[in-house]
């Protein structure tokens, strides 16, 4: 399960309207042994795609950084999709187990093909996609 604020949630969304026509991208922590999101850094998509992210690796040098002194760890990637569904894409597990091959990190996508945006939030392990619950607290 991953936990987050009313808040974070909106962050995440509000980036990903923000990235259009693009994917947009970015990163979020919490502390160690938990799975709720602290903070989130939206990030920009180095791809500047409608169908991939790409997320700079000095930036994302400078996110972990920005999280280590924070006391927190980064606990995963959100991304969106622009045109489709928020489901992982072929292209979405490939980076999976490049960049976590232990399965250890949250894969939120937020979806924008309908006016109402959706964001779900899964696992990607060998090639196995879990979806897993995503808790907003705080909600208006």
């Amino acid at each position: 399960m991953l936990e987050m604020s009313a808040q974070m949630h909106h962050a995440m969304v509000a980036h990903a309207i923000a990235g259009l026509p693009h994917e947009a991208c970015g990163l979020f922590a919490g502390l160690d042994g938990s799975n709720r999101v602290e903070r989130f850094f939206p990030m920009r998509n180095a791809a500047e795609s409608r169908e991939i992210y790409v997320l700079d690796g000095l930036e994302m040098m400078n996110v972990e950084r920005t999280a280590d002194e924070a006391g927190l760890i980064v606990k995963g990637v959100m991304h969106s999709h622009t045109h489709t569904t928020n489901y992982p894409s072929p292209t979405d597990i490939a980076d999976a187990a490049r960049f976590d091959p232990f399965g250890m990190w949250h894969f939120v996508i937020v979806s924008l093909r309908h006016a109402e945006p959706s964001l779900r939030s899964f696992r990607i392990l060998d090639g196995q996609v879990t979806e897993e619950p995503v808790t907003i607290d705080g909600a208006a």
